[in-house]
């Protein structure tokens, strides 16, 4: 059976689309049949010429076709036979907007004008609008007059075209680093309790002091969208792992996400939800289960604005007394932008926190806060660096201990610093560099970390 590169292309316009004896035996092939798809030569008005001769042979030259049908434009007023011509010339000759109002005015005088109708679900195709060309071409599958050898040439775009509607991949990240606070630790060597009124200095054994040392870290995500015409369906798993000589730090943690998202011209939206959990020295520690909605309205600016929020459940396996409900509710601003140098993206977010205590015993009650984050991305000759910053606050309700600063209320005040380098290397492999700082301060040094982190790895699209 005859196959056509050009009903397999992609999205964009493919380079071949002026070329191959093949497009042109198609054309010509289902402009002859168009008689039977269609009455058009009866609605043509009187004097407009017999179009036989112009119909595309396998030596037909697209654009000077093109030429020869314009001065006809005048005398074929109400022929969409004419209009439909004039349209494959155009689509064929890379004019794809005039090929559009040519394939819809024919349309416009005889609906059921077939040869119209698949030249212009290709154009339809080719601008990117998938979901209609998928339409029109869903009901050229439906007429009972289609030959058989243009229905197999159709069935096959169907099947190309449908396939794009649905992306599965696969990602497989092996990274070797080095981390000075493998076990999160706390920084100060010493601990100061009250006791009785009166401050008592201790010195924090060995084993609770920061470990460091080499790790390896990997990464197993799987990801699949599906396409709607107006509405996306996201689903992500992941498995993240740690090892290193300290096999009470090592690390296995499962997250799934699922959302749903509603872009438009005017607003957008997504609705979220996800599940994870964490094993930290072999033991379960902590499983997480959140719903979060997003909304941004379109914008004249070159920064876009949104608004989000979520609410999170906290369930801590061995110590139910920190079982938490946490909210947050933010607004942020992205800020796409375009220079001589390179693609570049900026987001900044602010953010509302409230983590409120499932049990009354859990030491220092409620936690209220909030958090700011700047998130720089771009792309590169040789790759794509990203740099992030955060900051959050969060402070206790109750006092946390009598046992630590008198009974003092806790704060908490949180740094860090992301600074990641991707490079392709070759196809369906890529060098990832990562660099990671946080330092967590608090009037209550058991609370007082800092962690630096450095690591170097590749990753495979699978």
């Amino acid at each position: 059976m005859f196959h056509n590169r050009f009903l397999l292309g992609k999205l964009n316009v493919p380079s071949g689309l002026l070329g191959t004896m093949q497009r042109f035996f198609y054309y010509s092939l289902h402009f002859i049949v168009s008689f039977g798809l269609a009455t058009s030569a009866s609605n043509a008005s009187a004097e407009c010429p017999d179009l036989t001769p112009y119909y595309p042979g396998a030596d037909v030259n697209w654009p000077l076709l093109s030429q020869q049908l314009e001065p006809l434009s005048s005398e074929c007023l109400e022929s969409s036979e004419f209009y439909a011509l004039l349209g494959a010339a155009k689509l064929n000759s890379g004019n794809i907007a005039d090929a559009f109002e040519s394939l819809e005015r024919a349309l416009l005088l005889e609906p059921g004008n077939g040869a119209a109708q698949m030249d212009y679900a290709q154009a339809l195709y080719l601008q990117g609008q998938l979901f209609s060309a998928l339409e029109i071409n869903d009901a050229l599958l439906g007429r009972e007059d289609l030959p058989s050898n243009l229905q197999a040439i159709v069935l096959q775009r169907q099947r190309s075209w449908r396939a794009l509607t649905t992306e599965r991949s696969a990602q497989l990240d092996i990274l070797a680093g080095f981390d000075n606070n493998l076990n999160g630790a706390p920084d100060p060597s010493q601990l100061t309790l009250t006791l009785s009124g009166e401050p008592i200095v201790l010195l924090l054994n060995e084993e609770f002091r920061p470990k460091s040392g080499p790790y390896m870290n990997f990464r197993l995500g799987g990801r699949y969208r599906q396409l709607g015409p107006n509405y996306q369906h996201n689903w992500l798993t992941e498995v993240r792992g740690r090892l290193s000589e300290d096999s009470e730090s090592d690390l296995l943690q499962f997250d799934s996400r699922y959302a749903f998202i509603r872009p438009g011209r005017k607003q957008s939206w997504q609705v979220s939800t996800g599940i994870s959990h964490l094993q930290f020295g072999g033991s379960s520690l902590y499983t997480g289960a959140d719903v979060s909605a997003r909304y941004q309205r379109a914008s004249s600016l070159s920064c876009k604005p949104y608004y989000q929020m979520a609410t999170q459940y906290q369930s801590f396996h061995n110590q139910r007394q920190l079982n938490a409900l946490e909210s947050k509710a933010g607004v942020g601003l992205n800020c796409p932008r375009s220079s001589s140098w390179g693609n570049h993206q900026f987001s900044t977010e602010l953010s509302l926190l409230s983590n409120t205590a499932i049990e009354s015993e859990r030491a220092g009650g409620d936690r209220d806060g909030w958090q700011a984050s700047l998130d720089w991305q771009i792309d590169l000759p040789l790759g794509e660096f990203r740099s992030q910053l955060g900051y959050s606050r969060l402070n206790d309700t109750d006092g946390y201990s009598p046992l630590l600063a008198n009974g003092a209320e806790r704060w908490l005040r949180r740094s860090y610093l992301l600074l990641q380098y991707r490079r392709p290397l070759f196809e369906g492999t890529t060098l990832l560099v990562n660099m990671f700082h946080q330092d967590q301060r608090s009037n209550l040094e058991l609370f007082q970390t800092v962690d630096s982190t450095i690591e170097i790895g590749i990753s495979l699209a699978l």
